[in-house]
């Protein structure tokens, strides 16, 4: 379906309600405890005739919990999740007018959403060829209901623990480097996941995260059955959602810190569209990060920090040091194809898929600082000997269309990885069997004189564009 029609024939969005309620953990066979969870309900609706009530689940959260938060700011924190929800659902039909009828926002916080909305939902514009640069293209109102209602619930949240540190866990190689760095410095942590995979899971249980905070966001079917119908879909910015469930996760659960494991390599877009620089990853960015800090600090908790602890390195910097911490390597899992459903019809497969360009960029990141033997027990085969990569390799270092939409390093650091493992195989007798490394040394290589130089600055680069407190500086 086209973009122009569907905005037609459904005008508005309206963020309805929330609710959010203490249910009993029901016994299974493997566990025989019952435990307390925060359920928490979203009421969307699609004019005319679409509605939406997507649901998230934090575990192991009693009612003294809730009661220390209190009724306004937990309304206000939820409020709030409830806000970045929307882009997830609103993407179906890109209405151009969204009304917030569950709470108030003012004209600051309503220009705020418009430019998260608008930045974090580039990489959907640019795939459904959408003009958002339209003046008329989204409006977002809040009306009087609004106002009334958010009288009562929006008070800032405040922390008690003042040392607990919650860590993001994913399934990947950072959020594991950051767990390691803050261990060996003593520090309080308690691990945190959305939705874990195995992947997160095994991390979470090497790094010795004892009672991980575990959170079930439940999509609802209702947006799955539209996608099949050819309604609009795409990618959504998923980090700043991460963003704000760790916020309420860090209140209630009394965290001072939530720390995310987001690099300086994010802050690079993909492709020029409009006139706008589309970046896969700026819900990861520097730039997404200072807007959020500022929103935190003023409309949800005063208290809390949130920031990446990884910024001011590179991806290829956080590998290396990964490369140090062998335990995770049988755990860790980066390739998106891996985890992939198809809208909930397929397994997934839980493997690296070799064939992606996550996978690639993780194998040359990877390949100069372990054994091969050890890469190639991770990913079953040598990389560098698939010639249908060439396009893949071509994208990573900027040589065809442009940077691959996911969560890999800059061009310039693919450029120094693959100088590294050339550098490494150089001498090897076997290295003409490595098809991707002789193509590099032939038609890329020439290319780039001082690559060399180049490489050994991205290695030993700090990016002094961070928020780290002054107690983490001095960790690394």
């Amino acid at each position: 379906m086209k973009a122009q029609s569907l905005r037609k024939k459904y005008p508005k969005f309206v963020y309805q309600g929330y609710s959010y309620r203490i249910s009993n953990t029901p016994r299974t066979r493997t566990n025989s405890v019952r435990g307390k969870n925060l359920e928490i309900l979203f009421d969307f609706r699609t004019e005319p005739n679409i509605n939406f009530k997507p649901k998230v689940v934090i575990k192991n959260v009693d009612k003294s919990k809730i009661e220390r938060v209190g009724e306004r700011a937990l309304n206000n924190l939820v409020f709030n999740l409830g806000l970045m929800e929307i882009p997830s659902y609103w993407k179906a039909t890109c209405s151009p007018e969204i009304i917030i009828k569950a709470g108030h926002l003012n004209s600051e916080q309503i220009k705020w959403w418009k430019d998260i909305f608008l930045q974090g939902m580039g990489q959907f514009f640019y795939e459904n060829k959408i003009n958002f640069k339209k003046s008329n293209f989204l409006t977002i109102k809040s009306t009087e209901l609004g106002a009334e209602k958010i009288r009562a619930n929006s008070a800032m949240a405040e922390l008690a623990r003042k040392d607990k540190i919650l860590v993001a866990v994913g399934g990947g190689k950072d959020s594991a480097v950051t767990l390691e760095i803050l261990k060996k410095a003593k520090k309080k942590i308690n691990c945190f996941s959305l939705n874990p995979t195995e992947a997160a899971n095994k991390i979470m249980k090497i790094a010795g995260c004892r009672e991980p905070i575990i959170a079930r966001r439940k999509i609802d079917g209702e947006l799955l059955k539209l996608n099949r119908r050819g309604f609009l879909n795409g990618h959504t910015p998923f980090s700043a959602y991460l963003a704000f469930l760790s916020i309420l996760v860090a209140t209630i659960f009394e965290n001072k810190y939530v720390v995310f494991s987001n690099e300086r390599s994010s802050n690079e877009g993909n492709v020029d569209y409009l006139g706008k620089v589309i970046n896969h990853q700026w819900s990861k960015s520097f730039d997404f990060e200072k807007k959020f800090r500022k929103y935190a600090k003023k409309y949800l908790s005063k208290d809390a920090e949130y920031f990446s602890f990884l910024r001011p390195l590179y991806e290829i910097q956080i590998v290396r040091l990964f490369s140090k911490y062998p335990k995770y390597f049988p755990a860790f899992l980066s390739c998106n194809e891996a985890h992939k459903t198809a809208s909930g019809t397929k397994k997934p497969t839980k493997k690296w898929c070799g064939q992606c360009s996550k996978c690639l960029f993780v194998f040359i990141c990877l390949y100069p600082f372990i054994k091969e033997r050890k890469l190639l027990k991770i990913f079953g085969k040598n990389l560098f000997e698939n010639k249908k990569l060439i396009p893949v390799m071509q994208e990573l270092i900027g040589e065809k269309r442009f940077k691959p939409f996911e969560c890999v390093g800059t061009k310039k650091e693919s450029l120094a990885a693959f100088y590294l493992s050339w550098e490494k195989n150089k001498e090897r007798p076997s290295a003409k069997f490595l098809y991707l490394l002789r193509y590099f040394e032939e038609k890329i290589l020439p290319k780039y004189p001082n690559l060399k130089k180049g490489t050994k600055k991205i290695l030993s680069s700090w990016n002094k564009q961070h928020n780290l407190p002054k107690e983490f500086k001095v960790i690394f």
